[in-house]
């Protein structure tokens, strides 16, 4: 190849929550292994989250390095140390916000000064587009799952089949879709409900921005999800290519960042050891999500009702004392050895690959359904916000490797004002997906030939492993000719 020694500069921009923030990290620790020149712009806090990784591969040689800049947290109004959406309580959202678009100039700045061959930016960045334009080179937008919410969501903008019901809670079919995907209106995201809203209108722009894009990385993996991957490139015309299981592909098929030896093992790790192998609930709704105490209160009643063994993750408080109910249900939890009960960061990659695991409680967030298929698990979906109602249809009405529970009721942030949930409709899920019926066999079955196909993705000639092949050819080409 007349390209193959020369080497690019791509410059890659995360965004400011948890889980966008991996992907864009370990988007850039591919590109690295295959020889290009990696530049992460971030903020200081932020940088310490991957600082690990980072330094592993360049001390295997790969040049990638970190560049970052101040928040400007005391100019809006933001205590130290809150730069992303996984460490502020609802109250300081609009703060962050207000910071994080003060850093568009400093970064701005910065990458004029770098010089890169390409931007490969989060889709909640779309100033890059224009940034991308003046330099006279390409953009690459980064999202960092499934593409199926994005050929839901352009179905839904351009049919408006939710305008066509009665009720919020009737069901619709979404046309010009490759399966029948029925939704009701009340799953919706508001600014599709109305003509205008500054949330609607942000979301807009990005997607605005995608289609003068280069072209688009989904953290996805081909098999898992073929047609949809191939109806977003027919319906949008945007290049795209599919590079996951990034975090597995990252991490050059281990569990986690198994490379980091200053990583030590989690306690509750040592806790599932103990346990029988396909017997323990995981029970995760991501960083983001609070839950008031009445809610916290059905959710442990039906954890300790279902009488399966259980780890539960909740968010850690920062602005109250300690539930008084969550210390007095892990106080008998802890005593009866029932399950474990972590608060804040847990290991979720290396937890859902134990073997004691066998199914997941989640809010079908993208990087929680796709870690699933990498273990093997079945699914029961609580879709809350965002993308979640999307990917629930995913798994459960194409996929059909889980379950959905809740209220049908999305919710405008992290903050739940959906109507709670009751321990019952727990116990009940959660009873059939750890029972041993016929259609539960049938759905770990298929969550199984999940996880070959997503270890078969990142192999040498794998769909992920020729994507990614593909993507540097293809911005070689585009910038050196």
């Amino acid at each position: 190849m007349a390209n193959e020694g020369r080497k690019l500069t791509i410059l890659f921009l995360p965004y400011f929550s948890a889980s966008h923030m991996v992907a864009l990290v370990d988007t850039a620790r591919l590109f690295a292994a295959r020889g290009v020149t990696a530049i992460i712009i971030t903020t200081t806090g932020n940088a310490g989250l991957f600082e690990a990784s980072v330094r592993h591969d360049t001390a295997a040689g790969h040049e990638i390095s970190v560049r970052a800049l101040k928040f400007p947290a005391a100019e809006v109004g933001l205590p130290e140390g809150i730069e992303n959406f996984s460490q502020c309580i609802p109250s300081m959202s609009r703060n962050l916000y207000n910071g994080i678009a003060l850093l568009q100039k400093p970064m701005e700045q910065l990458i004029r000064e770098i010089r890169p061959d390409c931007i490969v930016s989060d889709m909640f960045h779309p100033w890059t587009v224009d940034l991308a334009e003046e330099l006279k080179i390409p953009r690459v937008i980064v999202y960092p799952c499934l593409a199926f919410p994005r050929c839901v969501y352009d179905s839904l903008k351009v049919h408006e089949p939710h305008k066509k019901v009665q009720s919020e809670t009737e069901d619709f079919l979404i046309p010009g879709l490759p399966d029948k995907i029925h939704m009701a209106r009340s799953e919706l995201e508001e600014h599709l409900k109305t003509k205008s809203s500054p949330y609607g209108d942000w979301f807009d722009s990005a997607i605005e921005a995608e289609h003068r894009s280069y072209g688009v990385i989904f953290g996805s993996f081909y098999e898992l999800e073929p047609s949809y991957i191939d109806h977003f490139k027919k319906s949008t015309g945007v290049n795209c290519w599919s590079l996951g299981p990034l975090s597995l592909f990252a991490n050059k098929g281990k569990i986690g960042n198994e490379n980091n030896s200053e990583t030590k093992r989690h306690h509750c790790l040592s806790w599932l050891d103990t346990q029988k192998p396909n017997s323990v609930l995981y029970t995760c709704f991501g960083g983001m999500v609070r839950f008031s105490d009445s809610q916290l209160t059905q959710l442990a009643l039906a954890l300790e009702s279902a009488s399966y063994p259980f780890v539960l993750v909740v968010r850690r408080e920062e602005e109250a004392e300690e539930n008084w109910l969550l210390e007095e249900f892990e106080e008998k939890i802890v005593k009866s050895n029932r399950g474990v009960i972590i608060k804040g960061w847990a290991p979720q990659v290396q937890i859902l690959d134990h073997p004691a695991i066998a199914g997941f409680l989640s809010h079908g967030g993208g990087n929680s359904v796709i870690e699933s298929m990498i273990a093997g698990l079945p699914l029961i979906l609580w879709p809350m916000y965002a993308e979640h109602f999307y990917n629930s249809k995913l798994v459960t009405q194409v996929l059909k490797i889980g379950v959905e529970i809740g209220p049908r009721v999305w919710n405008m942030t992290f903050d739940l004002t959906s109507p709670v949930v009751e321990k019952e409709e727990f116990v009940k899920a959660i009873k059939f997906l750890m029972g041993g019926s016929h259609e539960a066999k049938q759905m770990r079955q298929r969550a199984k030939d999940f996880e070959m196909k997503a270890k078969k993705a990142i192999e040498e000639g794998g769909s992920s492993d020729r994507d990614l092949i593909a993507i540097i050819e293809d911005l070689k080409r585009c910038t050196f000719g």
